[in-house]
């Protein structure tokens, strides 16, 4: 089914150049391979080549290469973010399609567990656990193979992709002369509303108080949420992150892929931390963060790792030296 373009300007806005409202345009694709009945995008001015290129329909570009969109045979649409205009428009492609993981209510393959409480409106996807007192949202979603642990809450529009776990139990142990001790994970999972989380993403519940994913979160696959974490509203991960237990990070946080924060430590609002980056101490002002070694040659690595050993050594003779010369 496909939609007219001035059905899409109509619904997200947008200042329409060179162009026909009346074009059926079929698909969003990229600019490298869209073709005259399609839409695409750019949100990397640098790009503009590629868009001049493009042999798309119509292209979503922002004021400031606007001069360079003229250049082009096809239409044009300027809009303020493209990049958040094509968010908007594959949620507009997702309602004309009625697209949808699945209907709502439960699928006949899934347990939901005496005492569990499912919004009608929810939908609990093939294979998926709900254990008893989970709660699970108006306009939910777990896709297929989801596991939600008792006592877990699961707030509106939900989204959970296939084979997460809500609820496991923390990694906590005591140490008893050379043999681990169980500590009983004795709290819950509490998420806001309009989160996602990613597939075979984990979110341990908490020790004694809950673990907390705040409205507007995004995780995306593979990432380790640990016990009593706290998540702040509209932050978001990208895959295979770690967070040990009891950190607290703010709102408005990004943290690239394989990021790892430590346990007990606390990260200020609007804060972004790049891809990799090992956080060792608690981050108390905003701002974009990077701790990571760059990649080298192997041989030059080693070398540079094994002088890095001696920095320590190193600064206290420069200092000796500076503090001889000051005297001398």
């Amino acid at each position: 089914m496909s939609l007219q373009l001035g059905q899409i300007v109509d619904a997200l806005g947008g200042r329409l150049e060179n162009g026909d409202r009346h074009l059926q345009i079929d698909a969003i694709a990229s600019l490298e391979d869209a073709g005259p009945q399609d839409i695409s995008f750019l949100s990397n001015p640098k790009l503009h080549l590629q868009m001049q290129a493009s042999r798309a329909g119509c292209v979503a570009i922002g004021p400031r290469v606007e001069a360079e969109a003229r250049k082009r045979a096809g239409a044009y649409l300027v809009v303020d973010d493209p990049y958040l205009f094509f968010a908007r428009l594959t949620q507009l492609w997702r309602r004309h399609h009625q697209l949808r993981p699945t209907p709502a209510g439960v699928h006949p393959s899934a347990v939901v567990e005496e005492g569990a409480r499912v919004h009608p409106t929810a939908s609990i996807g093939p294979l998926c656990h709900v254990a008893s007192g989970a709660v699970i949202g108006e306009d939910s979603v777990l896709t297929s193979r989801v596991t939600v642990g008792a006592g877990c809450v699961l707030g509106r529009r939900v989204l959970v992709q296939p084979g997460a776990v809500i609820g496991g139990d923390g990694f906590g142990f005591a140490n008893d002369k050379g043999r681990w001790v169980k500590i009983e994970q004795l709290g819950g999972v509490r998420i806001g509303d309009d989160v996602e989380i990613g597939a075979n993403t984990c979110i341990d519940r908490g020790a004694l108080q809950d673990t907390v994913i705040a409205s507007g979160v995004k995780i995306d696959n593979q990432v380790q949420v640990g016990h009593n974490v706290e998540i702040g509203e509209n932050s978001a991960m990208a895959g295979c992150v770690g967070i040990a237990g009891s950190a607290k990070i703010g709102r408005q946080c990004t943290i690239g892929g394989a990021g790892m924060i430590l346990g007990h430590l606390e990260i200020a609002d609007n804060v972004h931390i790049s891809a990799a980056t090992v956080v060792s101490r608690s981050i108390k002002q905003p701002g974009h963060y990077t701790g990571f070694f760059p990649i080298d040659d192997n041989g030059r690595w080693e070398k540079n790792a094994a002088t890095l050993k001696h920095l320590h050594a190193l600064r206290d003779r420069i200092k000796a030296l500076e503090q001889t010369q000051k005297n001398g």
